[in-house]
């Protein structure tokens, strides 16, 4: 087929066969699409949509584009979760292991940051020695006798998805719903999956801003993925506020620890990982209601389970044996921290997350470029959330940075994302709603 006219089909908006999209998912394998004919495809898809079945058929075919990792020799259910991503999300961290503790096994793989928001995979390289790219041999013998392992993705699953998503990040087509659906699941069914939950953010942190918005592309990977044989549920939360009091990353880590031990538990975070964690389980049949899978997950956090699940599954990918009990001792620590002191007094109204997200990045915590190295020791701690009283010259937040000059920047953007006001604001709901098929 001629890559210009499968292209003049979705200008004129005409729906893609099957047929069309094989073909362009081969071209963008072997290279026989141009990156102009790429582009010029996406952005008619940007503009004309693709329905529910073009949105199947390209996800199936970017799945098929790679390697399809196959665990049918487990003798438990296969599951994950998949974030949209913001600011402070280090729920990944905790749920996999909670829901590894309840008997199902969690080969998550995840990414790195992206603009704003955190990466999984960046949280996970703070911490020495672990291994976030291990060859298949390792990954498959740490999820079977762990029960879960957090790891990148590897060049051979989805590698369609690889070309198409740096050629849409250049031509302003990303935001695309059937294109973000597609490389999203193309990537959770290459993983072979057997039920799938999705955290889909709304907010000032998120990169859907509405709930409308997010309701949008949650419904999208929700009849996609379960078009495409995935049983898939979704999750809608609040993104108006960071999730953790930590962003950064090895200020994420500790903060993971700190709440899989139950030093301390951040109740926004600890309501949306419960959640995410009592829907995995309903989805993979362990659990047979979500009050069920509730007093599941919550017991394996309280009862210590999950927590000595995430040490074996960091032991077990090179990193330290004692990581849990001694993570003070090995993650990496900022030269300068510097407390932000609020400038009045008042009530916590209002945080503009996408800025704290930010600031991580000028900090060095995030990439401007994709080649950039990250300093996995910068972050922002101690974040008061919205609705918390502070007087003046009390601790907003804390900076955790390289050197002075990047302190002050941090200081000074922490400032300005924070509203204060006389009367404490009403509470909102964090799991604003739930997607099914």
């Amino acid at each position: 087929m001629l890559p210009q006219e499968i292209v003049r089909k979705k200008r004129d908006g005409q729906p893609l066969s099957k047929a069309d999209i094989a073909a362009f998912v081969t071209g963008l394998s072997k290279g026989s699409f141009s990156e102009g004919q790429v582009a010029a495809l996406a952005m008619a898809v940007f503009l004309n949509g693709m329905e529910r079945d073009e949105a199947v058929a390209l996800t199936l075919a970017m799945r098929d584009s790679g390697t399809v990792l196959d665990w049918s020799d487990l003798p438990g259910p296969v599951t994950d979760k998949h974030s949209t991503g913001g600011v402070g999300d280090n729920v990944s961290l905790m749920l996999a292991p909670i829901v590894a503790a309840c008997g199902a096994y969690v080969p998550m793989i995840s990414g790195r940051g992206l603009g704003h928001t955190g990466g999984t995979l960046d949280k996970m390289d703070a911490i020495p020695g672990y291994v976030s790219q291990p060859d298949k041999a390792l990954f498959r013998k740490v999820v079977r006798e762990v029960g879960c392992a957090i790891i990148g993705q590897t060049a051979d699953l989805a590698p369609a998805d690889k070309r198409f998503y740096a050629i849409r990040d250049v031509t302003a087509t990303v935001e695309s719903i059937p294109l973000i659906t597609a490389s999203i699941l193309s990537k959770k069914l290459a993983a072979g999956l057997q039920s799938l939950v999705l955290d889909v953010k709304a907010g000032n942190g998120a990169f859907m801003a509405t709930t409308k918005g997010a309701v949008a592309l949650a419904s999208s990977l929700v009849e996609v993925a379960n078009g495409a044989g995935l049983p898939t549920t979704a999750l809608i939360t609040d993104m108006n506020q960071p999730l953790a009091s930590a962003a950064g990353n090895a200020v994420e880590v500790a903060n993971a620890v700190d709440f899989l031990t139950g030093r301390f538990r951040d109740a926004r975070l600890e309501e949306v990982t419960l959640a995410l964690a009592a829907e995995m389980l309903m989805s993979s049949g362990i659990a047979g209601t979500q009050k069920d899978g509730l007093a599941m997950a919550r017991n394996a956090l309280n009862n210590g389970r999950a927590a000595d699940v995430f040490g074996r599954m960091v032991a077990a990918l090179g990193g330290p044996r004692d990581f849990v009990e001694n993570h003070a001792k090995y993650l990496p620590r900022a030269a300068v921290v510097r407390p932000v002191k609020a400038r009045e007094a008042g009530f916590v109204t209002a945080i503009r997350s996408r800025d704290i997200g930010i600031a991580v990045v000028a900090l060095g915590g995030g990439r401007t470029r994709p080649e950039d190295a990250i300093d996995h020791s910068v972050g922002i701690t101690a974040l008061l959330p919205i609705r918390a009283e502070v007087a003046r010259g009390e601790t907003l937040a804390i900076v955790h940075a390289a050197n002075e000059d990047q302190a002050a920047a941090a200081e000074a953007a922490v400032l300005d994302a924070y509203t204060l006001g006389d009367a404490r604001p009403r509470a909102g709901k964090t799991v604003l709603r739930r997607v099914t098929p």
